[in-house]
């Protein structure tokens, strides 16, 4: 397992699945990290515009906003945010648009669990 400092860091969770959502929860709380969840884009960036997230972990694949639009939005609300994209599809051509746009990470769901949580330590302490 990888440990964390003392004091728990917020990551914020989007993905619209609710499972999705309630496994990687439970993995990132098993390690000491405060998360919130979010299966609503509107209200995930309304709640980022006022809480500046240290770590956001967004899914792409979303019936009202994709996660690159999210994270476009997110960029402007919550600019010091970092992001790692979280999704059920390995498209290239996504995974380089994210990247591009700064996302510290691109994993597909089912990621080997200590493989995901380096990328989260890692991205945590990723500065601009």
């Amino acid at each position: 397992m990888i440990g964390l400092s003392k004091e728990a860091l917020s990551v914020y969770l989007l993905d619209d699945d609710s499972s999705v959502l309630k496994a990687t929860s439970r993995l990132l709380d098993s390690v000491g990290w405060k998360v919130e969840a979010f299966t609503d884009p509107i209200a995930f960036l309304d709640h980022a515009a006022t809480h500046c997230p240290k770590l956001a972990v967004i899914d792409i694949l979303m019936p009202d906003m994709n996660g690159l639009e999210v994270q476009t939005r997110l960029r402007h609300v919550s600019p010091s945010t970092r992001v790692i994209v979280l999704t059920a599809k390995d498209d290239p051509s996504v995974r380089r648009t994210a990247m591009n746009a700064g996302a510290s990470a691109f994993f597909i769901k089912g990621v080997d669990s200590a493989e995901f949580l380096a990328g989260v330590k890692a991205a945590a302490g990723s500065r601009n």
